[in-house]
């Protein structure tokens, strides 16, 4: 039945599918898009065999951790597009708000009762493995989980990495047997599916769908979901059409100079997609297959040897194989681990090395010491750290390259490797539009060792683990303009 690879279905429960049921359902929790998806793939070919319709369940909870007028805003950028792209297609889309903490709990058993068959994202991060756990407990029916995160299956490696280099050139064995393997751009072109009838009534009271005019609008909507407040949306939109246009803008624009730039952060060279990719707005197939196409790029270019090399393996230009070896190679080690270590976001899930020189180091001195609410307000003596922190606070993000330099200075300021995990994880989680992602995960834990070697000198607090500075980072690179860009404090960023 399916063109969806096998690798990437998994069976969440061991329930039958009901044949008699009345529709497909497709509960949409993390590639929430309409088109290169393979779970939206996969649920039409169900509601294709049993000749039933299909009725897509995308919800916005208001209890899940550090959620906040910036995370609700994006995700319902997106809504709003799924519920105008699928409108007039015969599938009955039901996008739900909670108005209340806990006030959707019930929803999803409610409409598998009638399914006859439930299709879920894969997402191997946050709290998203748990609730998929204990909801496909929960229903009577077959619970499929498809993985559309990345371009090599998330199951295809049966360990965790621990370096770039290792999983690199683990995917450079592995990948090409899987790029051809592409979810369909338009799932429901020349498809025949049933037109989808109303739900029961009792189900619609209880749960009311969110119209098209509530999801659009605006400041109005967010007021009315019980979320932290005191985090303003940014500027960034969410949804599809957002993020295909940055990948236009990227390929056309900054793509030709990406490998030279890509540090600056006076320059605008990198992608910015990451949020887009942490909410499913976007997916790195349709990432690869305009990048490719632009650059008349074949399967035939890639080299006979898997070397674990950075460059050459593509055969592609050196922006080219410089942007590839972020998104693929960097993005999917993040999926590897969180896949695979259910002890990711701890501290003890360091590399043996790591841990070893951070607590022989813990106890040493630090030449100054913040509390996390100096962090979170960028009131540190550093005018380089404080404006990376404003940018957060500002737009949901710091530049790349400053972003390693913002936790290597977490850790030095911090009166222990532990707490300072703990504040990296809560800014960024908090206030990032690409946290609680997998590879937010793996750059934070980068700065404490992760995926890196062992440096001297061995240092003060540091140890081995290596060290950055404003100073060097300030020679090396363009930082003046930057520091005056997102140099108000934070007062006048909470009142704007």
């Amino acid at each position: 039945m399916s063109s969806v690879p096998k690798i990437r279905i998994r069976s969440g429960n061991s329930s039958p599918v009901r044949q008699e049921g009345d529709f497909v359902l497709y509960w949409m929790i993390a590639s929430r898009r309409t088109s290169w998806n393979f779970a939206l793939d996969r649920a039409v070919e169900w509601a294709e065999k049993l000749q039933k319709p299909l009725v897509i369940l995308e919800a916005l909870r208001c209890s899940y951790p550090w959620a906040s007028d910036r995370m609700d805003r994006f995700m319902l950028d997106g809504m709003a597009e799924n519920a105008c792209w699928l409108e007039g297609t015969g599938v009955l889309y039901y996008p739900y708000l909670e108005a209340v903490p806990n006030a959707g709990k019930g929803l999803l058993a409610a409409l598998a009762l009638r399914a006859c068959v439930v299709v879920t994202d894969e997402f191997p991060c946050f709290f998203l493995p748990r609730m998929v756990a204990s909801a496909a407990r929960r229903v009577s029916v077959l619970m499929e989980v498809v993985d559309s995160n990345g371009l090599l299956p998330i199951r295809q490696a049966e360990k965790a990495y621990p370096t770039a280099h290792a999983f690199r050139r683990f995917l450079q064995k592995e990948l090409p047997r899987h790029l051809m393997d592409f979810p369909k751009a338009n799932a429901l072109l020349n498809t025949k599916l049933s037109k989808a009838k109303h739900l029961p009534r009792e189900i619609i009271k209880r749960w009311p769908k969110a119209s098209p005019r509530l999801l659009n609008s605006g400041l109005g909507v967010l007021a009315e979901i019980p979320s932290d407040h005191e985090i303003p949306p940014v500027g960034t939109r969410g949804g599809s059409t957002a993020a295909q246009a940055l990948l236009r803008n990227f390929l056309r624009n900054r793509l030709p100079t990406y490998a030279d730039t890509r540090n600056e952060p006076a320059h605008q060279a990198t992608s910015e997609l990451s949020p887009h990719l942490h909410f499913g707005h976007i997916s790195v197939h349709q990432i690869f297959s305009e990048l490719t196409t632009q650059e008349g790029w074949s399967p035939g270019h890639l080299a006979v040897r898997a070397t674990g090399s950075r460059s050459g393996w593509w055969g592609a230009s050196q922006d080219t194989e410089a942007f590839l070896d972020q998104v693929i190679t960097w993005r999917e080690l993040g999926f590897n681990c969180s896949q695979m270590r259910k002890d990711y976001d701890q501290f003890e899930s360091l590399p043996t090395w790591a841990l070893k020189t951070l607590r022989q180091h813990a106890r040493d001195e630090r030449s100054h010491v913040y509390t996390v609410e100096r962090f979170e307000r960028a009131k540190t003596h550093d005018p380089l750290w404080n404006a990376a922190q404003t940018q957060l606070l500002r737009e949901g993000r710091i530049h790349n390259y400053l972003r390693m330099l913002w936790g290597k200075k977490i850790i030095e300021w911090t009166r222990t490797p532990q707490k300072a995990l703990e504040i990296m994880i809560e800014l960024n989680n908090k206030y990032a539009l690409d946290g609680r992602d997998p590879n937010s995960y793996s750059g934070i834990f980068w700065c404490l060792g992760r995926y890196d070697r062992p440096w001297g000198p061995e240092r003060p607090v540091f140890g081995t683990v290596r060290y950055m500075s404003s100073e060097n980072t300030a020679r090396k690179l363009n930082v003046r303009d930057y520091i005056r860009k997102y140099s108000s404090p934070f007062e006048s960023w909470m009142k704007a």
